[in-house]
């Protein structure tokens, strides 16, 4: 098949790659400059994105902010409806998405002005995370607060746009899950992940090392099926959780939702047998899923740095994946996957090269 994918940056690139392993023609379109580029190149092609469209029997992407003209063109190509994918752009749409499918998040409430955002601040007695409704990712338009601290000083940033005001919540890790939906509804998915964060960003991730609850991988899947079937949704999404509690109280709770491949799913890449990219375009081609396997793996970010050090490169269990990016604070550049490694190792070497490769501020 004819795949042409919207976003040529790592996502893209790595799905495209996928796409050449799996049999299939691959095109990406570069969103910012509206050209059509081959894989792995950064030269456009003589093509205009309405003669790639007209190529390509499938178009997805690799981002979610999705070019209203690119939706228009491809709206026969596309085999997930993006009017659909909105509330999974939109943190008010997204959370009431997920109380209307009886999905559960931590208590929130909304707001759309300045004073509707003081208005919905009195009804807090608790510390609160503030997160803008569009845009913002990796930390960014997200506030913190807590009883005492002066809630004026949030207005001239918090309340600029609309937003959701939501508990923060005492958890005690976070997780994720990756899965896809294939265009007849079959779906498959990934064990849970650890997630550890830094200043709001992904720093690392833990797979395969911990065993999680029986019933928290049921919930989590669950979650999956129940979001993908109502979106009608084709191909990879990643759904992060708050845990809540321990042992067999423990419970899930949503913080976001991803329609597209994932970060916390990087770890697939050398960990298991199909990767994230791999199984996306499986569900929009209808190939099968496989049956999963999966080595214990550590997703470490190279996030500001300007190389990876020599000495990663050589490590005789990682595997260095490099962007290409001009790197600046805060930006995720690269990341390292170290598999066949035990659990005390991976937390070794997230702290022996945490600091080298990243930084924040």
């Amino acid at each position: 098949m004819k795949l042409l994918i919207l976003g040529n940056g790592q996502l893209g690139q790595m799905l495209a790659q996928s796409c050449i392993q799996l049999g299939h023609e691959v095109l990406l379109v570069n969103t910012r400059s509206n050209q059509v580029v081959p894989a792995a190149a950064h030269v456009a092609l003589p093509m205009s994105i309405a003669e790639a469209m007209e190529w390509a029997d499938v178009v997805s992407w690799e981002h979610e902010q999705l070019d209203p003209e690119h939706v228009q063109l491809a709206a026969d190509k596309l085999l997930t409806d993006a009017e659909k994918i909105r509330p999974l752009t939109h943190r008010q749409l997204e959370k009431a998405m997920c109380d209307s499918l009886g999905i559960a998040t931590a208590p929130w409430n909304s707001y759309d002005s300045q004073s509707s955002f003081l208005e919905a601040m009195t009804e807090w007695q608790q510390a609160v995370v503030i997160k803008a409704s569009f845009g913002g990712y990796d930390g960014k338009s997200q506030w913190r607060w807590h009883p005492g601290d002066d809630v004026q000083a949030l207005v001239s940033q918090a309340g600029q746009q609309p937003g959701i005001i939501e508990a923060m919540i005492p958890f005690s890790c976070e997780v994720s899950i990756v899965g896809a939906r294939a265009r007849d509804g079959r779906i498959i998915c990934y064990p849970l992940v650890e997630n550890v964060h830094r200043q709001g960003i992904l720093s690392h991730t833990f797979a395969g090392f911990q065993t999680f609850p029986a019933h928290l991988q049921q919930t989590a899947e669950a979650a999956f099926r129940k979001i993908t079937e109502h979106l009608g949704y084709v191909g990879t999404l990643a759904i992060e959780f708050f845990v809540v509690g321990a042992g067999e109280q423990a419970e899930l709770l949503v913080n976001e939702i991803a329609p597209r491949v994932h970060n916390s799913g990087h770890w697939t890449l050398t960990g298991c047998n199909a990767s994230q990219f791999d199984l996306h375009i499986r569900a929009l081609t209808n190939m099968p899923f496989p049956e999963l396997s999966m080595t214990p793996t550590l997703m470490l970010n190279a996030i500001g740095c300007e190389q990876v050090p020599p000495t990663l490169w050589q490590h005789p269990h990682s595997q260095v994946y490099w962007y290409g990016k001009e790197p600046r604070v805060g930006r995720k550049v690269g990341h390292v996957n170290f598999r066949d490694i035990s659990e005390q190792q991976a937390h070794t070497l997230v702290s022996d090269w945490t600091e080298a490769l990243q930084l924040l501020s």
